[in-house]
């Protein structure tokens, strides 16, 4: 399975949510103020530029430079909440799996608004958040960790993550 055709799938059922928003909205009664908030994808630093969804495996930690268990996303305008949205690629039925989420702020402050351990099966997505904007800080980034544990059946394992900014 590939990226690119998730992406367009994704883009279509973005497409259709916001062409259909109005007349949603119209019919279930609801002013403009009570709509839904639209999301948008962040993009990911680093990235290829073309797709805003990442995939990677985990894998053991070095001595000496970083690892490959953080992953960031650029908050580029402000936003009312975000939401992490995270799929098993591959999985170990015994291994489990640290996820953690973070919001990172412009005066260099942090917040962690994920801490799980899981072991989803494979194809399996999760959704988390919304979590909404911190009034007085000013989000600058969104960080995913997926990191190895001391469990040897977690490295290897493959996923994907994007994060949504939403209005």
């Amino acid at each position: 399975m590939t990226i690119r055709p998730l992406m367009s799938c994704a883009r279509s059922l973005q497409r259709l949510a916001l062409s259909s928003l109005p007349a949603m909205v119209a019919l279930s009664g609801f002013s403009g103020a009570q709509a839904a908030p639209v999301c948008t994808f962040l993009a990911p630093i680093g990235g290829n530029g073309t797709s805003p969804i990442i995939a990677k495996s985990v894998g053991r930690g070095k001595a000496i430079g970083k690892t490959n268990w953080n992953t960031d996303f650029i908050v580029n305008q402000p936003y009312t909440s975000f939401k992490f949205f995270f799929t098993a690629n591959s999985s170990d039925a015994g291994a489990k799996y640290p996820v953690e989420g973070f919001m990172k702020f412009s005066d260099g402050s942090n917040l962690q608004v994920i801490n799980e351990t899981m072991n989803p099966p494979i194809g399996t997505g999760r959704m988390f958040g919304p979590f909404p904007a911190i009034p007085g800080k000013q989000a600058s980034q969104m960080n995913f960790k997926v990191g190895a544990s001391s469990d040897p059946g977690a490295l290897g394992f493959s996923y994907r993550i994007s994060v949504q900014g939403c209005r």
